[in-house]
């Protein structure tokens, strides 16, 4: 026997390239990149799926909702199968597996098979995303080296969404809104294809999977954004709106005692027990409700009732990236000076103030004078709270429990998102039908035969008509924005009680935490 077999299970899972830890960054921050600008570049062409696949207003909110519902309920048995399994292997699994939900989305002819991929497209986020942050820890070695790395990670992640908004309208206008999808292709071939090349197998450690957990809180917390849209199309009385409600009201119970008497629990209660976590989250779930619904509705707006194209959709959101850049920079250099709580108070209510005043919104708002103010005072806010509450979210655990942590901030982010934007969609969906109805003597009054022909045809009324019934819909949903947006105001003002002086300790957790995603 050789040396060289004698020493071949020592080498298992190493790297076949070691030694070039910036290729291995930038495999890790790729993958980063293509979960983050999905969300934004997907938002873009949520006008051109509809009109291509025949969805509603209300039932378009899926394409957002399907994956963010799965991306949030695994995000952290998706970690667990990383430590478990080794997080190289879950890795490249999740990306191929996102990669693959990808082809499938932009083949879609129905609904359904869309709505499907983007399910599947969550599934393998979640389980990629978690472990792509904790192969930076198993990569780099503590100190500058791997805080340099993560301030990269950080940078791809921020920057994520102003690429997606602009790739997002470049690939809709020049191309098609497939493509949208069709571009994650080569990125994730690649990325599954350098892993095992440049990046080192991490040990596996003993444990459970708590598949009942993340079972019924997903297929809980589904129900619920179901119950919602549903009751926007069908009302509350409908059958399947009614049962839908009545899962969720069997399901999300089920999961707490679960996981109150689970030895290995998906999402460790415990969490929740000191109150500065438990408001953070809440603070986050609330923005991030408003965050997803305020993103919808205003794309709809800019390209339904503005004209605008895909391209200057994109441009037209870069502003608030800006802004919620700036946000982020400022909390981070005045953290130290001012402790946390002055800036979860400021941002919540800057957010709070843009959705106010995006309530004004109407059939003759223009970018300038009715959305681009109320957008760049809600980013702001935005900024502001993500620094802060990746801080806060991970005050007074220990060092082992950080990234635990830190990953039910992103998971109650996606979770908030997906509720937040299923209740808009429901009072979009009350307003709207009350509008048409109130439209229509004036409709069938005033318009041609053609005009009549095509409601007849789409269900919807044309033109100006429309653009009224969408911007009253809007309009409305954003008040519901508003109600939520003050819950995390009155959290962040009585609940959370971080003070200046912990911010040292948050200081060295938060880097190995990672962040909102």
């Amino acid at each position: 026997m050789t040396t060289s077999q004698l020493t071949a299970p020592q080498k298992a899972g190493a790297a076949r390239r070691p030694g070039k830890p910036g290729i291995a960054l930038a495999v890790i921050a790729a993958l980063q990149l293509m979960v983050v600008l999905d969300t934004t570049i997907v938002n873009i062409a949520l006008p051109h799926i509809q009109g291509a696949l025949d969805f509603t207003t209300t039932q378009l909110s899926w394409v957002v909702n399907a994956y963010t519902l799965t991306f949030g309920g695994l995000l952290l048995l998706g970690g667990r199968a990383g430590d478990i399994l080794g997080r190289r292997r879950v890795f490249v699994f999740g990306v191929l597996l996102f990669t693959f939900a990808s082809l499938i989305c932009g083949i879609a002819q129905e609904p359904w098979q869309i709505l499907a991929a983007r399910a599947l497209q969550g599934v393998g986020g979640a389980i990629a995303s978690p472990t792509a942050l904790a192969l930076i820890t198993t990569t780099f070695p503590e100190g500058p080296e791997r805080n340099r790395a993560f301030g990269i990670f950080a940078g791809v992640s921020a920057g994520g969404s102003a690429i997606g908004l602009l790739a997002g309208g470049v690939l809709v206008q020049w191309l098609s809104w497939r493509w949208v999808f069709y571009v994650n292709l080569p990125i994730g071939i690649a990325i599954a294809l350098l892993a095992p090349m440049f990046i080192n197998e991490s040990e596996r450690h003993r444990g459970k999977f708590d598949l009942p957990g993340a079972i019924t809180s997903t297929a809980g917390v589904a129900s619920l954004v179901y119950g919602f849209i549903r009751a926007a199309d069908s009302g509350w009385t409908d059958a399947l709106t009614l049962g839908a409600f009545a899962a969720a009201i069997i399901l999300l119970p089920t999961f707490i005692f679960i996981e109150r008497r689970a030895s290995e629990p998906i999402t460790p209660l415990r969490m929740f027990a000191d109150r500065n976590r438990a408001g953070t989250y809440a603070v986050m779930m609330g923005l991030a409700a408003t965050m997803f619904g305020m993103f919808y509705f205003i794309v709809l707006f800019v390209q339904n009732v503005l004209g605008y194209s895909a391209i200057k959709s994109g441009v037209a959101f870069l502003p608030v990236t800006v802004l919620v850049m700036t946000g982020a920079g400022l909390a981070t250099k005045l953290l130290p000076v001012l402790g946390p709580k002055p800036f979860l108070i400021a941002g919540t209510s800057f957010s709070g103030l843009g959705m106010l005043w995006l309530t004004q919104v109407d059939q003759g708002s223009s970018y300038l004078g009715g959305l681009l103010g109320p957008m760049l005072c809600f980013g702001f806010g935005m900024g502001m709270i993500f620094v802060t509450a990746t801080l806060t979210a991970v005050s007074g655990v220990a060092q082992h429990e950080s990234g635990a942590a830190s990953s039910l901030l992103n998971a109650m982010q996606m979770v908030g998102g997906s509720l937040g934007l299923s209740i808009l969609v429901t009072v979009f969906g009350t307003a709207s039908r009350n509008e048409a109805t109130r439209q229509m003597p004036d409709f069938l009054a005033k318009s041609t035969p053609e005009q009549k022909a095509q409601l007849a045809k789409t269900h919807q009324l044309p033109g100006d008509w429309g653009h009224a019934v969408l911007a009253q819909g809007i309009s409305t949903a954003f008040w519901a924005g508003v109600g939520l947006v003050s819950v995390a105001v009155l959290v962040a003002i009585f609940v959370i009680r971080v003070r200046k002086s912990d911010l040292e300790a948050l200081s060295g957790t938060a880097a190995s935490g990672g962040g909102a995603v």
